[in-house]
């Protein structure tokens, strides 16, 4: 597995371990399926997992260079690719089984994309991972060039997003977890622009960008409920744990 060494051909210890790691939610996934875990929909079931850990590996993906640089460990970059490109793999498996429930009916799978926005949202992004994963070779880097490769790898962070939201935008009442992958991916933006600004950020600023991504995604659930449900903002809201209101024209922490 040449992928797995370094340069030098020696193996690499954070290759492994992350190869490991992205390996054992198909593994996870297969059991089930072998022993009938997956319930009464099981190939329903199989879609949504796949595609949860698309989402949950893209951004962690994405999260590998600010770890590197806050636990002081270079050679955590070593891992980022292998994690894209598993992320990859589970979209494109999320894809299969999508297709496999439609009976292979690729006529009625592209109509379903073309006519549902939030699957058409999700094939973009898996277009995008796409070319990603096939460019994300040593000699892909050196056939496109340092600069141009580095533009292209930068729209990880679009695809992301447009990752988040068709999870979001398929997901029923409980959107928990995709508003929660949804506020990770808010840190990591607010950490890469205030790295670009300030360089390296101190435990206060760390701090300040977690309270900021927390408000944000506070608020962009009860945003998403108030206009997909008509809920009243304000319910959501007080269903955190500790959240701002408004009161006599002030804030205050409400526990």
């Amino acid at each position: 597995m040449p992928f797995l060494r370094e340069r030098s051909g020696r193996w690499s210890p954070p290759k492994i371990v992350a190869f490991a790691l992205v390996s054992l939610p198909a593994l996870w996934l297969a059991w089930l399926a072998a022993t009938g875990g997956l319930g009464a929909r099981p190939l329903n079931e199989a879609i949504h997992q796949a595609g949860s850990w698309a989402v949950r590996l893209l951004v962690a993906s994405l999260a590998v260079t600010p770890a590197r640089r806050l636990f002081g460990a270079p050679k955590l970059i070593l891992a980022r690719r292998i994690v894209g490109v598993a992320a990859f793999a589970y979209a494109a498996l999320h894809l299969g089984l999508y297709v496999a429930d439609q009976k292979l009916d690729l006529v009625k799978v592209a109509s379903e994309i073309a006519q549902r926005i939030y699957l058409t949202i999700g094939f973009v992004a898996l277009l995008g991972l796409t070319a990603l994963a096939v460019t994300s070779t040593d000699g892909m880097v050196h056939r496109l060039g340092g600069p141009r490769w580095q533009a292209l790898h930068r729209l990880a962070y679009p695809i992301a997003g447009l990752a988040v939201l068709h999870f979001l935008m398929q997901t029923k009442l409980d959107v928990s977890e995709s508003i929660m992958v949804a506020g990770f991916l808010a840190w990591l933006l607010l950490y890469r622009l205030a790295y670009a600004l300030a360089g390296d950020l101190g435990p206060w600023r760390l701090a300040l960008l977690a309270a900021v991504a927390a408000a944000a995604t506070a608020l962009g659930e009860a945003a998403w409920y108030g206009v997909t449900t008509g809920v009243d903002a304000t319910l959501v809201l007080a269903a955190n744990p500790a959240i701002l209101v408004t009161e006599a024209g002030g804030y205050k922490l409400v526990p």
